[in-house]
């Protein structure tokens, strides 16, 4: 039988020497980890060379200068009164061959102490002026040659419904951007609105049924003429959004206000649209808009008039330019027209009917500021 040894009995337990040694390596491993956990927890003393290095300010590896360096999708919201407006904004600035890197955060503070100084500070909002005064601030504070701001701001505009005149909010678009040079800042004012469309060629189609027919059934020429006149003609629909923009010289007097855009934005389609309408006012929308059917060419040719029309005072050196785009609803696809160009060569091809030797475009308008306007200028206000 199995008899236990007393504990008296046992023999002492010894320790392979190899054990002893691994029990001595993990000791002094264990101690390196504690002194380096140590030497991490420990903060590094600050000096004015780590505190103060300026690394953007470096040298780059390879010399070659920059066209643009920025931010994109900053977003703030601001409050003008009782309204949001909703921005979107991109800044941008020109880098030396010699400097390494733009400074980042100034492009936040710069953007912060605008609106306290500018949208804070007025009213109506004007998003070319906002963007002018940053670009102006963001290129002085960078030591650029060249800084260019872009903003799109979402904002309520309250109007009455055509017939019944039930008060309703509709959201634009107010679009701003600014080119500072040392000689003085170019602005581009804009809206995007949203309004419908009806197709023409497909009104021209039902029409030559509806004649067909109503021949068959007995009517005369005269009578067939008269009712197509009297009856709105069915077509398909489109929902278009249309986008216009005034580019202004250095030297701007001249004032562009954002209503003022969005009317000729608006008169260009078919028909305005509304968001909370009685039945009366459809029928007033839905009437009107096959009463003017357009296709997505005439509403920016419509505004292209618009703008020569309404601006008469103008400096031709100004800059135009109008873009529609239209949802289909019988294909899968959208249509888009669009046409810009100074607008001394608008002027000139309405006046004489034919093409503008050259079409400028908005990249080539704010890159070739020279400050030498005629006296024309910008400022829209919402």
């Amino acid at each position: 039988m199995f008899h236990p040894a007393s504990p008296s009995e046992r023999p002492a337990p010894t320790l392979p020497v190899q054990v002893r040694s691994d029990t001595r390596t993990a000791g002094r491993t264990a101690l390196r980890l504690a002194t380096v956990q140590a030497t991490r927890l420990t903060p590094t003393p600050l000096t004015a060379q780590s505190v103060g290095e300026d690394v953007q300010a470096r040298s780059p590896n390879v010399p070659v200068g920059l066209s643009r360096v920025g931010v994109t999708g900053v977003e703030k919201v601001v409050r003008i009164h009782d309204e949001l407006f909703f921005a979107r904004l991109s800044c941008f600035v020109d880098l030396s061959r010699e400097q390494k890197g733009a400074h980042m955060s100034r492009f936040e503070e710069v953007i912060n102490e605008a609106i306290g100084e500018v949208v804070l500070s007025e009213a109506p909002f004007r998003a070319e002026t906002l963007a002018r005064h940053i670009a102006e601030l963001v290129r002085e504070r960078q030591g650029a040659h060249r800084a260019e701001v872009s903003i799109e701001a979402r904002y309520p505009e309250h109007k009455p419904a055509p017939v019944s005149g039930i008060p309703t909010q509709e959201i634009y678009t107010l679009h701003g951007q600014a080119v500072a040079f040392e000689h003085g800042t170019r602005c581009v004012v804009g809206v995007s609105a949203t309004g419908m469309t009806a197709c023409p060629c497909a009104q021209e189609l039902v029409a030559a049924r509806a004649r067909v027919r109503l021949a068959d059934d007995g009517f005369s020429a005269e009578q067939i003429e008269s009712i197509l006149r009297s009856v709105p003609v069915a077509t398909h629909n489109q929902r278009g959004l249309g986008t216009l923009r005034i580019g202004c010289t250095e030297d701007c007097v001249t004032e562009i206000d954002a209503t003022s855009l969005l009317e000729i934005v608006e008169a260009s389609m078919s028909s305005e649209i509304y968001e909370l309408m009685k039945r009366a006012d459809e029928v007033e929308v839905v009437e009107k808009a096959h009463a003017r059917p357009r296709f997505v060419e005439d509403c920016v040719r419509e505004m292209i008039a618009g703008v020569v029309a309404r601006y008469p005072e103008l400096d031709g050196a100004s800059f135009v330019a109008a873009r529609q785009e239209n949802l289909e609803t019988i294909h899968q696809h959208n249509v888009v027209a669009e046409r810009h160009g100074l607008l001394a060569e608008l002027r000139s091809e309405i006046d004489s009917g034919e093409l503008a030797a050259r079409q400028t475009t908005l990249e080539a308008w704010l890159s070739t500021g020279t400050g030498a306007g005629t006296g024309a200028g910008a400022g829209a206000g919402a």
